[in-house]
């Protein structure tokens, strides 16, 4: 993903832990033309599925919600993804985000976690849909670049950036943060111009 000498001073000094303002942290979205003001991110999994919106405008962007919907273990999977569909429609009603963007595909270490991360991102894209909101993947290198400046970032990492990046008062969970991380770099990706736009599923 191509980046201007402009983009990446600004990505140095935000690792380096300069304050900036808020408006400065992402200027292409707050200063560049919207292609869309509140944006759902979500990080599915089956026991831990991650959700946030953000609203982006001036001074700078804010998030609405974030949280993680839980599962129990001792739950079935069946439950777990009604739970999933269920919790996403109430975010989407309550704060009325009109796209959203989740973690792309990636490799799972067995057959059968990779179906069952399938079922649970299944539920969350199927309740998004039917409230007819678009819906674009981001793959989890390019969102951990775009937030943090290294696509092989740790969970950490990525949640004190976006932590920096919303002025959030306390560090949000790994999921939440992931899902949150995933709304900012699709708004910074579809302000950008030519190639490596978000895929829309």
């Amino acid at each position: 993903m191509g980046i201007s000498p402009q983009e990446f001073a600004q990505l140095q000094q935000r690792l380096s832990g300069k304050t900036r303002k808020r408006a400065e942290a992402l200027p292409s979205v707050v200063t560049g033309k919207l292609h869309h003001r509140r944006v759902l991110g979500v990080d599915p999994s089956l026991r831990g599925t991650g959700y946030g919106v953000i609203e982006f405008g001036t001074p700078g962007p804010v998030a609405l919600t974030h949280g993680t919907i839980r599962c129990p273990p001792g739950w079935e999977r069946s439950r777990c993804l009604g739970h999933i569909a269920a919790t996403l429609r109430e975010v989407i009603r309550a704060h009325q985000p009109e796209v959203c963007a989740v973690e792309g595909l990636f490799h799972a270490r067995n057959l059968r976690t990779a179906l069952i991360m399938g079922e649970a991102r299944g539920a969350a894209l199927a309740s998004v849909a039917e409230a007819g909101l678009g819906v674009f993947e981001l793959a989890p290198r390019k969102v951990k670049l775009a937030i943090v400046g290294f696509g092989g970032a740790q969970k950490l990492a990525v949640a004190k950036m976006v932590q920096r990046m919303l002025a959030l008062a306390e560090l949000p969970a790994a999921d939440a943060a992931d899902a949150l991380a995933i709304a900012l770099a699709f708004a910074q990706e579809r302000n950008r111009t030519g190639l490596g736009q978000p895929a829309r599923v």
